[in-house]
């Protein structure tokens, strides 16, 4: 929580802006990556598994 007031200088640049401001936009492109990861492996997501041959049966 402190950290802006130490980092919160003009002068050293990262990707052609501020410290602070490139280090906003880093943390939240990779909350972004990480929540994505993390959606895609938990298991509550998976899509349910149906047999083949049950799919032909509702047809019929």
């Amino acid at each position: 929580m402190l950290g802006p007031f130490f980092a919160n200088r003009v002068t050293p640049f990262l990707f052609g802006l501020p410290f602070l401001l490139s280090w906003m936009a880093l943390s939240l492109a990779m909350t972004s990556v990480v929540m994505y990861i993390v959606y895609r492996f938990d298991p509550r997501n998976a899509p349910a598994y149906v047999e083949p041959a049950e799919l032909g049966e509702q047809g019929e």
